[in-house]
């Protein structure tokens, strides 16, 4: 059966996965940026093309498991991730998943049209300079951040079961001393 929240997630992974083709499309067609490499727009914040072949933040494990083999892999995450969103009763999880599942097949789609992700944001600032990346791995990055953060809360029963346990503790402490 699904959870109560499939629909809504299922939405927002759509809607999410639209708005990062879309911005690609844009980067690519509109402002033509894979010939002009870099535009400034404000002084932290640039539009630059970077074609990235590996995993996350340019880790080379592409280079090992090849195209084919990197959409396989994300595919099947993302087959695992949509299945724990048809089955999650948790609001917070589920558009955890959402985030997750739309990034995760934007990036698919990157991959198996340009054999790459399409990476186009950078903020950088004082000679810091982060990793060029896109709409998709922003939405992975929040996706897991709102999963932990789901986790950390734990279940609403846990604080009273946890009260209950450590009562129970101190009511048998000394029975076998």
């Amino acid at each position: 059966m699904a959870g109560p929240y499939v629909k809504n997630g299922l939405l927002g992974a759509v809607g999410l996965l639209i708005a990062d083709q879309l911005s690609k499309w844009w980067v690519l067609e509109g402002l033509k940026l894979p010939a002009k490499g870099n535009i400034d727009i404000l002084p932290f914040f640039s539009l630059t093309m970077v074609w990235n072949r590996g995993i996350s933040m340019g880790i080379p494990l592409g280079e090992s498991l090849g195209r084919w083999g990197i959409i396989a892999l994300t595919a099947a995450i993302s087959i695992w991730v949509a299945k724990w969103l048809f089955e999650t009763p948790k609001k917070l999880e589920a558009w955890g998943l959402s985030l997750i599942l739309g990034g995760a097949i934007g990036n698919i789609i990157d991959r198996f049209i340009h054999g790459a992700v399409v990476d186009f944001v950078h903020l950088h600032a004082g000679g810091y300079s982060f990793y060029v990346f896109n709409i998709a791995d922003s939405a992975i990055t929040i996706g897991v951040v709102l999963l932990l953060i789901d986790g950390l809360r734990g279940d609403k029963k846990g604080p009273k079961n946890a009260q209950k346990v450590g009562e129970s503790a101190a009511d048998h402490k000394g029975e076998n001393e």
